[in-house]
C-alpha cells in the first residue's frame, strides 16, 4: 500500500501549524511533513509540536542540514522524539541548501563525506552504543545517550545526486526525493539505491519517499506554472499535477509504480487554503488512491 501525506510549507509562518495538524489527525491524514529550510521554522522544535497537538498522524522532518547540527545532538533529539511519541516521528538527514550552509558559515568542502560521517554516527548512537571515532568532520570521544530510542528507529536521507543516491542506499534506512524528480527520476534513484545497498551488503527494505507538487482550484494551473518556473525545472516533463483528486491519485500512481513507498503531496508555496489542502489529500485523494492501488 502507497503511503500518502501532505507538506506544511515553511513559507507559513509556525503560529499557523497548529490548526494544520488538528486537521491532518482528525481527518486521517497518514503523514504531515515539515521542512527546515533556512531561515524559517526549527524541524525539531517543530516537529514536538506537531506531535504533541496530535494522536495518530505520524510527522516527518524532512530534512535536518548536517552542516548546522553536531550529531551527538541531533542522536538526542531523535531519541526524545522517538521516546515520547514512539514510532511517529520520522526523520531525514541530508546537505542543506549549499548557498545557506555558506551563510552561516557551515559549508563543507566535502557534502558526501560529512553526510557518510553523520549518518553512521547517527545509526550507531540511536542504536544505543558507545561510540568513539575520528572522521573528517564528525569526532567523538566515548559518547553515547544515556535514554537511547527504546526499538529501532529509521533515518531518512535527502539526495538528489548519484554519489548521494548510492549513499543513501549504504547508509541510510531510506530516501527522500525532491518533487523535482518525476516517476523516470524516481527509476533510476531506485537503481543508484539499491547499488548503495548491494555495496553495503544491506537486504532490509529501504523507503523511498517522493515529494509530489500539487495544485488544485480555479488558479492551480498557474500557481503550479509560476512554481515549476521559479525553482527553474519548467522544462522538465511529467513534473507536479493540478486537478482533482482522480486526476492527482494518477499521478501518484505513477510515482508509486516507478519505485515511489510513500509520496508526500507539496502544495505552492502561496497555497491559499492549507487547511483545505490538508483535507483534500486525506479524505479525498486518499480515497483516489485506494482504489488505483489496491
Amino acid at each position: 500500500m502507497t503511503g500518502l501525506g501532505a507538506v506544511f510549507r515553511p513559507q507559513l509562518p509556525p503560529e499557523r501549524l497548529r490548526a494544520v495538524v488538528r486537521l491532518a489527525d482528525a481527518s486521517g491524514l497518514e503523514e504531515l511533513w515539515l521542512w527546515e529550510d533556512c531561515f524559517r521554522e526549527g524541524g525539531i522544535s517543530a516537529a514536538a509540536a506537531a506531535l504533541a497537538w496530535s494522536d495518530q498522524v505520524r510527522v516527518g522532518v524532512g530534512l535536518l542540514p548536517v552542516p548546522l547540527r553536531n550529531v551527538a545532538i541531533t542522536a538526542m533529539e531523535v531519541a526524545t522524539l522517538d521516546r515520547l511519541f514512539p514510532g511517529r516521528a520520522i526523520l531525514g538527514v541530508g546537505h542543506g541548501v549549499q548557498d545557506w550552509m555558506g551563510q552561516v558559515g557551515a559549508r563543507v568542502e566535502s557534502p558526501v563525506t560529512l553526510l557518510r560521517e553523520h549518518l553512521d554516527a547517527l545509526r550507531a548512537l540511536l542504536r544505543g552504543e558507545h561510540l568513539t571515532t575520528d572522521g573528517r568532520y564528525v569526532k567523538l570521544d566515548d559518547v553515547a545517550l544515556d535514554w537511547p530510542p527504546a526499538g529501532p528507529v529509521e533515518i531518512l536521507a535527502g539526495a538528489t545526486g548519484p554519489r548521494t543516491l548510492r549513499l543513501s542506499g549504504a547508509a541510510a534506512d531510506g530516501t527522500i526525493l525532491t518533487a523535482s524528480t518525476p516517476p523516470d527520476g524516481v527509476r533510476r534513484a531506485r537503481q543508484l539505491i539499491d547499488e548503495g545497498r548491494e555495496s553495503a551488503g544491506r537486504t532490509e527494505p529501504h523507503k523511498v519517499v517522493v515529494y509530489l507538487l500539487t495544485a488544485t482550484g480555479p488558479d492551480a494551473a498557474a500557481r503550479l506554472r509560476a512554481e515549476l518556473a521559479d525553482e527553474g525545472v519548467e522544462s522538465v516533463p511529467d513534473l507536479g499535477v493540478t486537478g482533482d483528486a482522480a486526476t492527482v491519485a494518477k499521478a501518484v500512481q505513477r510515482l508509486a509504480e516507478a519505485g515511489a513507498d510513500t509520496v508526500i503531496l507539496q502544495p505552492t508555496g502561496d497555497e491559499p487554503d492549507p487547511e483545505g489542502f490538508v483535507r483534500f489529500a486525506a479524505e479525498e485523494v486518499a480515497e483516489e488512491v485506494r482504489t488505483l492501488i489496491p
